[in-house]
């Protein structure tokens, strides 16, 4: 099956794309490589969509959110926050729906903490957004398609990164399993936390 992943360059993209290339043709686009797509910018997947044809499968593991102060962010910086991870995934599902196979699925990306975080307000709201997005749309999609949302918590290569305590971390290839599964498997209007 071909499957494009979204956000292919990044940490878990890589893990993403490696743990799919053992039984998948894989097509990897994002902002930095050479097929490029960004999110925030709608035409940009209408292009995408037009390079790629004849998917079973659409993974996007380019999500990420800003911690924010809530006393001292903007309304800007919350609307490029909801604009580029809550609403470009829902564009992107809008499109996917277009131009997957029968029987083909989506998996998006959200993000849950194990206990409330400062500065998560902003990714919360986002998170439970996807949640809710993906459950109930799961209900209208044609042709058998399927959705599902991938929530992890911390990348324990993350916290390394930042000098973190890794144990409360999931090891992205953890993650990828959960990726691959979605694909492969059955799961309809799920939240998968790995």
């Amino acid at each position: 099956m071909k499957v494009l992943v979204i956000g292919a360059t990044g940490m878990v993209g890589r893990a993403v794309v490696s743990a799919l290339e053992a039984s998948h043709q894989v097509v990897g686009a994002s902002r930095s490589g050479p097929l490029k797509v960004d999110l925030e910018d709608p035409s940009s997947l209408d292009t995408l969509f037009t390079e790629v044809s004849d998917l079973g499968a659409v993974v996007c593991c380019a999500a990420s959110g800003p911690l924010v102060d809530v006393a001292a962010v903007t309304d800007d910086e919350i609307a490029d926050g909801v604009r580029g991870k809550l609403l470009g995934q829902v564009a992107l599902a809008r499109r996917a729906v277009r131009h997957l196979r029968d029987g083909g699925s989506i998996t998006l990306t959200g993000g849950t903490f194990s206990a409330p975080l400062a500065g998560g307000s902003l990714g919360a709201l986002i998170n439970s957004g996807l949640e809710g997005f993906v459950a109930n749309v799961a209900a209208e999609l044609p042709r058998n398609l399927r959705i599902n949302l991938i929530s992890p918590g911390w990348i324990k290569e993350t916290l390394e990164g930042m000098g973190a305590d890794p144990a409360d971390g999931t090891p992205v290839s953890e993650v990828a399993r959960a990726y691959v599964e979605a694909v492969e498997g059955a799961l309809q209007g799920q939240t998968i936390r790995p």
